[in-house]
């Protein structure tokens, strides 16, 4: 189909673009990579009367490692991550999004922004304790994950405001595994799962779990973490704990799986992903 018809402009400074955005008032959208955004346009489920292309704003660009944590540019696109080792779990899980065609123009400040949560970034900055600074006309401000996800595809990001970076912590020490399920390589995840394990021996230090597709936001597995912190890690004390991961989630039915097959995946993924995290497999 054909979008509707819009105004365009490709600022070329941040602060340009706070201004477009500004004017442009509730009917302004930002576009990123537009890997979200135009095919909603596409299918005229959004209709923005003027889009402020990103794609010219410096410094929004690049990864880099800063004061223990990693600083990456809200304009990187997933295939940099994918290519970045050094970011882990974030690496691991931008590999799997869609295809390379989407990979070289989605952008991981695109995609958390959007905030759907099918997409398998938010979940992923969720267990690792990330955040995002944006900056608008009040001026800059960090949002953490927790906060940053409030419903479907509704963020703390206010209309005026641009995401420009993304913080992780550098999770030097931190196994991690990455499982995801979907009907095709391409597809949106029915369910993925998350899992950051720190341990020491055999005992688990710490342990962090994100749950994408099973409710309206991304979301922490709390009952699995509180049963396996502290505790000796095997392939027993973790299949115990995975079935606690749908706990507390309202996964949405739909033309690929009900909303108990999606429980059992959540279940599923979570002993895969915790054992890839532990080194049991």
């Amino acid at each position: 189909m054909i979008p509707a018809e819009f105004d365009y402009t490709a600022p070329e400074s941040l602060d340009a673009a706070i201004k477009a955005l500004a004017d442009g008032g509730e009917d302004a959208k930002l576009l990123a990579g537009g890997h979200s955004l135009l095919p909603l346009m596409k299918l005229r489920l959004a209709a923005p009367a003027l889009l402020v292309d990103l794609r010219k704003v410096p410094g929004l660009h690049g990864i880099e490692r800063e004061d223990g944590s990693w600083r990456i540019g809200a304009m990187t696109p997933h295939t940099d991550l994918e290519h970045s080792p050094q970011l882990g779990i974030f690496a691991k899980a931008a590999g799997t999004i869609a295809d390379p065609q989407v990979r070289n123009r989605g952008t991981v400040g695109g995609s958390l922004a959007h905030g759907d949560p099918a997409s398998d970034l938010p979940a992923v900055l969720l267990a690792a304790d990330g955040s995002v600074t944006v900056q608008g006309p009040g001026g800059q401000r960090a949002i953490s994950a927790g906060e940053l996800f409030r419903d479907y595809m509704e963020t703390a990001i206010e209309p005026t405001e641009v995401l420009t970076e993304v913080r992780i912590p550098s999770l030097d020490g931190w196994g991690f595994g990455y499982e995801k399920f979907n009907r095709r390589s391409e597809d949106w995840a029915m369910v993925a799962v998350s899992a950051l394990v720190k341990q020491t021996g055999d005992i688990c230090e710490e342990v962090r779990v994100g749950l994408t597709n099973m409710g309206s936001v991304p979301l922490r597995a709390g009952a699995v973490e509180e049963a396996l912190r502290g505790k000796p890690l095997s392939a027993e004390s973790i299949a115990s704990a995975a079935e606690q991961a749908a706990e507390g989630t309202d996964p949405p039915a739909d033309l690929n799986a009900s909303t108990d097959y999606k429980r059992h995946l959540a279940r599923v993924l979570c002993r895969r992903a915790l054992g890839q995290a532990a080194g049991l497999t």
